[in-house]
């Protein structure tokens, strides 16, 4: 059972019409993004995408000339309640592991927290220790996408 999802991670030129490029070249291949983050600094921008096919994405980007990379990412499933994801990032910080960064999608019943840490393995144990649990590949990339 896999405790990590892959994430797609593309460095953008501060350039215009980059990211429509992007996103352009996996839509016409059938990768369907899940939920996306995008950081930028002057100079460029981090686009962190989970998508339905990491493999493929990639694959797609750098036949069009786009460098992008798979990261080993955790996605906590967020109940619906108040209070649920300051438990669960309590839980972490109170276990020092170290968040390098999170952001969230609607994922169905339950919300998704994507987090890059220096220890997944660890993570998902002290989750799933304070009654958490995580999303499986299976599960993660094909949110949100009608049956």
């Amino acid at each position: 059972m896999g405790i990590t999802i892959q994430q797609l991670s593309v460095f953008l030129e501060n350039r215009e019409g980059r990211l429509d490029e992007v996103l352009a070249a996996l839509g016409n291949n059938d990768v369907n993004i899940v939920a996306l983050s995008l950081a930028d600094t002057s100079d460029y921008g981090m686009l962190r995408m989970i998508v339905s096919d990491p493999n493929k994405g990639r694959a797609v980007l750098k036949e069009n000339g786009i460098t992008a990379m798979l990261t080993d990412v955790v996605a906590l499933r967020v109940p619906h309640e108040s209070g649920s994801l300051a438990k669960a990032m309590h839980a972490i910080v109170e276990g020092e592991v170290n968040v390098e960064y999170m952001y969230a999608f609607a994922n169905g019943a339950d919300a998704s927290a994507v987090l890059k840490c220096d220890d997944p393995g660890k993570v998902v144990d002290i989750l799933r220790g304070s009654g958490f649990d995580v999303w499986e590949a299976s599960e993660a990339y094909v949110s949100n996408i009608r049956q």
